[in-house]
């Protein structure tokens, strides 16, 4: 769920263990750019839509699909059955198989889920469905166990009535295989479960927290949030919480969590009105053993008051041994600018090795008719007990539109957060932000440091190198254990595959046939700034780039098929995802950047075309 726009809403030197010589700036850092598309300065110069397109084997990028080789199915608290089909690929909800799923999940066919106990006559649905898209991701590695991951993702048992809990999927083998999967136990009492995010502690226990919340359809098929109504799905629970589930150390099967916490359900909050509804909630765990605040779990999340004012808080806990944790804080209000009295979105909390713990904040300025973005930065320096304003890194930026150009799906969080973890020559661990920029008309990923602990920020650069005007959209930051700074982003630069191709058929383009956002011709052969890839670009920890964008898609996918519908079946506001996921772990031979991300292609695992996770996996360099 977002409520966007708020009405809706030197390396040599870092090996030696040596403070890094940083500038104030980077508008010179660099040889002048070569010629490109786009807003910033591209310190690497454009590349050719044809040497990006062989970046994907030159770099020896590996894809693996991480959902789609089980069977998911769980009981949904609310049934949709609207099928939009054929057009795109959907199917509407269907049942589980009659062989069941292969996940080993708890799939609610003896029997409604503990958490729907309590439910309005006609909920929850009937039997099992079956989960046939993912969208949206994030990915952990476990600090003590760099060949353990765990991603997490919507799990959706109907992409027309945007109907899905949480899924995850677990990797043993760094990667190369995710033999554990299913949905995400605890929390199938509410329609949706929304925003996954996830860390792990310094014990190995994998945090997820989660967003459940209630509502129902309309006649129309449009989402209806009102309680104390007989169609309230279930007045038991409360219409929306923030939550936490655990996966302890050595689980094994997909129903080992913990969604308990002193015999109650784990809420870190809950909201039971109509008018406080919270939203995009992230979180982080201090997983650094120097750290006095060492296994300390920070939540935060915004509570929207009437659908505009969104106002942010935090709260934490500590991490035990076992898996639980000491009680929740209560939840701290995180001060705002006086220049932003309609309040705030994106929390997206970083810990420094030093224990101090900093969050962006994005701002939209309903008095510019929600044209401009800023973005500043919170800090604790006591684990979170008090709060102060560092400083402002992005002052105005025009923000995408609602819906991508020539196709359906919307935009999603605007920018992306991360910490540095050596000290640079001012005392300080770096701080990255990289954001979206609109205001050419089409999406660029921007980029910009702070080394003196957010007080003052770098100038820009663009991140994308496309020579050629595309949407570049959705980034996300990571930051590896040498301090290599890593954006990956979706990427709109090379064209729908050419009709009667291999790559046309396994891209599923035959099935895209209406589009009421599109003017050209259907299906989309050859269209441009249409399909969509995702992709990186690197830089050492004083942004200069090492190398140009790679792709880490093998195969360009349409994000047309079987795109979720935010709104209701027949609007035409669709999803793939606000954000996906980049994080960085050791390997055999160095250091490996895994991305996860939604693709719709058919390798040969997907014949229906649903959104699927892809992760990726690269070299850092």
């Amino acid at each position: 769920m977002i409520r966007r726009r708020l009405a809706q809403l030197s390396v040599p030197a870092l090996l030696l263990g040596l403070p890094l010589a940083l500038p104030a700036t980077l508008a010179a850092t660099s040889a002048p750019a070569a010629a490109q598309s786009g807003v910033g300065n591209v310190p690497q110069g454009s590349q050719s839509s044809a040497n990006y397109a062989n970046s994907f084997a030159a770099a020896h990028v590996t894809n693996v699909d991480a959902t789609s080789g089980q069977i998911s199915c769980y009981r949904p608290e609310v049934p949709y059955f609207t099928n939009n089909g054929p057009n795109d690929g959907y199917t509407g909800m269907s049942p589980c198989p009659a062989t069941g799923a292969t996940t080993g999940e708890n799939t609610g066919a003896s029997g409604p889920y503990p958490a729907q106990a309590g439910s309005n006559p006609g909920f929850p649905a009937a039997a099992p469905m079956l989960v046939k898209d993912r969208s949206e991701s994030d990915i952990r590695v476990d600090p003590t166990n760099p060949r353990h991951l765990i991603g997490s993702s919507k799990w959706f048992v109907s992409a027309e009535g945007y109907n899905h809990l949480f899924g995850f999927y677990e990797s043993f083998d760094g990667g190369k295989t995710w033999a554990v999967t299913g949905h995400i136990p605890g929390y199938e009492g509410w329609t949706d479960n929304t925003d996954p995010v996830g860390a792990f502690d310094g014990f190995g226990n994998y945090y997820e927290f989660i967003l459940p919340y209630q509502f129902f359809y309309n006649a129309d098929g449009t989402h209806n949030f009102n309680i104390g109504t007989p169609r309230e799905p279930n007045p038991a629970q409360p219409a929306e919480v923030v939550a936490m589930a655990v996966r302890p150390h050595r689980a094994t099967t997909a129903t080992d969590w913990i969604t308990t916490h002193a015999g109650h359900p784990d809420f870190v909050a809950s909201y039971d009105s109509v008018g406080n509804e919270p939203d995009k909630q992230w979180m982080t765990i201090d997983d650094n053993p120097a750290s006095p605040h060492y296994n300390r779990v920070y939540a935060m999340w915004v509570d929207f008051h009437d659908g505009f004012t969104s106002v942010p808080f935090v709260s934490y806990a500590d991490a035990r041994p076992d898996g639980t944790h000491t009680d929740w804080s209560t939840p701290r209000r995180l001060p705002v600018s006086p220049h932003n009295p309609q309040g705030v979105t994106y929390l997206l909390p970083h810990v420094d090795p030093n224990g101090t713990i900093y969050t962006t904040l994005t701002n939209t300025n309903p008095k510019k008719g929600f044209c401009c973005d800023s973005i500043f930065v919170d800090k604790s320096t006591d684990g979170g007990k008090t709060w102060s304003v560092a400083g402002t890194a992005v002052r105005s930026v025009t923000p995408p539109p609602g819906i991508y150009p020539n196709t359906t799906f919307r935009d999603g969080i605007e920018n992306t957060f991360a910490v540095g973890n050596h000290l640079d020559a001012q005392g300080h661990f770096p701080l990255y932000v990289s954001y979206e920029d609109f205001s050419a008309g089409v999406g660029n990923v921007m980029l910009t440091a702070s080394y003196d602990g957010g007080a003052t920020w770098t100038t820009p650069i663009q991140v994308n190198d496309n020579a050629s005007p595309a949407d570049e959209f959705q980034p996300n930051l990571t930051v590896a254990a040498d301090g290599t700074v890593s954006v990956n982003f979706y990427d709109r630069r090379l064209a729908c595959p050419a009709a009667g191709t291999t790559a046309a058929a396994g891209a599923g383009l035959a099935l895209d046939q209406v589009n009421p956002n599109y003017t050209g011709s259907l299906p989309p052969y050859g269209a441009a700034n249409y399909c969509v890839n995702a992709s990186i670009q690197f830089y050492d920890p004083a942004l200069h780039p090492l190398g140009h964008n790679i792709r880490l898609t093998q195969h360009t996918w349409d994000p047309q098929l079987n795109a979720p519908h935010t709104g209701s079946a027949t609007g035409e506001r669709t999803f793939i995802g606000d954000y996906f996921g980049n994080t960085t772990g050791p390997s055999a031979t160095g250091t490996l950047d895994y991305s996860t991300f939604v693709s719709t292609y058919d390798d040969g695992t997907n014949p229906a075309h649903y959104q699927q996770q892809i992760v990726a996996t690269v070299a850092v360099p």
